[in-house]
């Protein structure tokens, strides 16, 4: 995985990932060769486990995530990343603050990330952040890789700054 960070530094790892991205890069796989090279279910569990304390603990964007509802957010990187690995799961990419207390709007992508201010910096660091608790959980490079890249895309909605 550090391979790879150096290999993008010249450029960025979303502009990697962007570049390798297909048109329909917010679709699933279609098989779900990527879902097994994450370890299904559990394997992601772990993934998501690993990274959310990851995210928390990083200087910069951990401020980001101060008034999240983190098993909120727990549940949803577990659906989403299982979804878009070609996995069973369904995204319901729902979100609810704490202090809605998981009643009230439904807030789409680009809604909930629209007032955190989020800038390239803090979403590649959030990036970085996935592909440490990847390799901590030992997924394969290409696997990993695999799933940047249909994660990227969500660089136009959730960077506002």
């Amino acid at each position: 995985m550090i391979k790879f960070f150096k290999l993008a530094a010249a450029g960025s790892v979303l502009g990697w990932a962007l570049a390798c991205a297909p048109a329909s890069a917010q679709t699933p796989y279609t098989d779900d060769a990527v879902y097994q090279g994450l370890g299904g279910k559990e394997g992601i569990r772990k993934i998501v486990d690993t990274f959310i304390p990851l995210l928390l603990a990083d200087p910069r964007i951990k401020d980001s995530f101060a008034d999240f509802d983190m098993e909120q957010l727990n549940a949803r990187l577990r659906e989403q990343f299982c979804e878009f690995a070609g996995g069973p799961c369904k995204y319901t990419g729902k979100y609810r603050d704490k202090t809605m207390d998981g009643v009230g709007t439904v807030r789409d992508m680009a809604t909930v990330h629209q007032d955190l201010k989020v800038t390239n910096a803090m979403f590649n660091a959030l990036t970085e952040d996935l592909q440490i608790a990847m390799e901590r959980n030992q997924v394969p490079n290409s696997v990993a890789n695999k799933l940047i890249a249909k994660l990227a895309p969500m660089q136009r909605v959730i960077v506002t700054q």
